[in-house]
This record gives C-alpha cells, structure tokens and sequence, in this order.
C-alpha cells in the first residue's frame, strides 16, 4: 500500500494534488461533478480588496499544448468571499483550502491577508505577486527580490497562518526572488505562475486578446516549470508548491522529483474538468510503477548527484 500523503507547513495532506487558483472557483462548480473532498486541497479565486470584473473581453486565446488567459482577477472582493464563497464552499469542502490573494499595493495585501487569516477553513494563505494579466499590481511585485520581501514582511506582520508567497517565472533569477522572501519570512514558496504571451488572429490582424497579451499556460510550459521549481528549491529551506502545465500523474512525480512538496494543475482543469480525480486515482499505481511507496521520499530526490 502506497503512501501519498505530504505535509504543507504542519498542515497534512491526503495526497499532493491542489488544482489551481483560477481554474477551480470556489470548487462547488466542480462538487456537482464529483466529490472534491479526494484532493489534498484546492486554491480558490484569486481575490483583492475591491470587486473586479476582470479585463474587457475577449480574454482567452488557445495556443498549440495550451491557452492564453487574461482575465484580469475577476472576483466579488474579499467581504463578499468572506460572507459568501466560504460559507457556500465549506457546504462542499470539508478540508482547509488554500486562499490566493491578490494586490494592487502593499497596504492592499495586507487588509486581505489580515481579513483571509480569520477563517477556520482557510490553511494557507498563498499571496499572488504573479498575476501578469493586470496594470500596476501583482506582477509588479513579483519581479523584483526587494519588492516581494516587502509585500512577504507585511503580510506575515498580520497573520499567523502559513503565507506562500506565488512568483513570477517572468523574472531573470527567481531564486533570488524566492530567497529573498523567505529571508523576509515566508513560509513556503509557489511557482510557476504563467508566461507571457500572445496571439495574433490573420484575419484582423489585431491581437485575439483584448488585453493584447495575457498569461500563456498549459503542458507547454511544463519543462520551463520544472526547471525553476528545481533551482527554487535548491535555493530554499521552506516548502515549494510546483505548477505550470501539469497534466498527469507522471508530471506530478516529476515535479515532486525537482523539489516541489504539493502540486497545483491549472489549465488541464479547463481542459478536462475530472483531470485532478484522474490523476489522484491513477497516481497509486504510477507510484508502483517506478517504485515509489512514499511520496515524501521522493522530494528533491533530482538533486541528488
């Protein structure tokens, strides 16, 4: 009998598997398609401290092995999630979820981390500074090791949960970055959030987003996640929660290999809505299969040289 259980900053999960901020709402969507309590956890929509509708549309564009998205962090701001996501989740998720949060400045972070880390169900807080999709927030504090380091010392200055800080793979050295927040305090690290890219549709010959550009996702970018998850975890001595283009339970044991903990999916939930039950049922036997009986063995086990 296998084991897939892991540890997340003291917080056990019964496997790695976490779908994604962004492609899993609030997860009660997905609960009439299946019983969401087999995943380890689930990070729910991205939320700031106001309402967004979110970028002009369209903001979708599909790619060859993935899509481009540019929704802008669509949410009903955090006392609206506070009030009613989490009472409506918690209907069909009896585990702690993973709350991401988003920014548009520090004191911003700071107001919804404080707000976020009063709820029972909420476990992590997983704080954004990655989103490519908005102006003037998010990413912008995500490209920078000094910038990050400050929206980490502010946040954790006001919770006591676990803070996960999600960064950017648009950066020149992301275990910088990494370093740098968990020298500030950080608890964990998450990565990868999307790359930048575009399409150009010939027959208008404007870009398809209308955002021109917007986060480029999906098994494509799968290699580029893995290698960054790789050198992040080398550089750290907290937990890492790899994604980018996860789409198998043979990606997940990759991930695990290059250094990551727990491992969200993203776009492959939009793709196949089952895939993180797929996945989660398939992983035993994969585990079997390459001689693995305890998923925590496996952790880093790339590094070793």
């Amino acid at each position: 009998m296998v084991n897939t259980k892991v540890t997340l900053s003291g917080l056990t999960l019964d496997n790695p598997i976490i779908p994604a901020s962004g492609t899993f709402g609030y997860g009660y969507e997905f609960a009439e398609l299946y019983d969401i309590n087999i995943l380890g956890s689930f990070s729910f929509k991205g939320t700031t401290k106001e309402p967004r509708f979110g970028n002009p549309t369209p903001r979708i564009a599909e790619c060859t092995a993935g899509l481009i998205n540019a929704v802008g962090l669509q949410n009903p701001g955090i006392e609206k999630v506070i009030a009613e996501e989490l009472p409506k989740m918690k209907q069909c998720f009896h585990k702690p979820v993973i709350a991401n949060i988003s920014g548009f400045s520090i004191e911003e972070y700071a107001y919804c981390c404080e707000k976020i880390d009063k709820e029972e169900q909420v476990g992590i807080i997983e704080v954004n500074v990655s989103c490519p999709n908005v102006h003037h927030g998010g990413m912008a504090f995500g490209t920078s090791p000094e910038a990050a380091a400050e929206v980490t010392r502010a946040v954790k200055a006001v919770t006591t949960k676990p803070v996960y800080m999600k960064l950017s793979p648009n950066v020149t050295d992301i275990a910088a970055v990494a370093k740098a927040c968990e020298e500030a305090g950080a608890d964990g690290i998450s990565l990868i959030n999307t790359i930048m890219g575009m399409r150009i549709d010939l027959k208008t010959k404007r870009p398809v987003v209308a955002n021109k550009m917007g986060g480029f996702s999906g098994s494509a970018i799968f290699p580029v996640a893995l290698r960054m998850v790789y050198e992040v975890s080398k550089a750290v001595n907290i937990p890492v929660i790899g994604m980018g283009g996860v789409s198998s339970a043979e990606d997940v044991l990759e991930m695990m290999l290059a250094g990551a903990t727990a491992v969200q999916i993203g776009a492959a939930n939009l793709v196949d809505p089952f895939i993180c039950k797929k996945i989660i049922e398939e992983l035993p036997d994969v585990m079997n299969r390459y001689n693995i009986e305890d998923l925590k063995t496996i952790i880093g086990g790339a590094h070793n040289e």
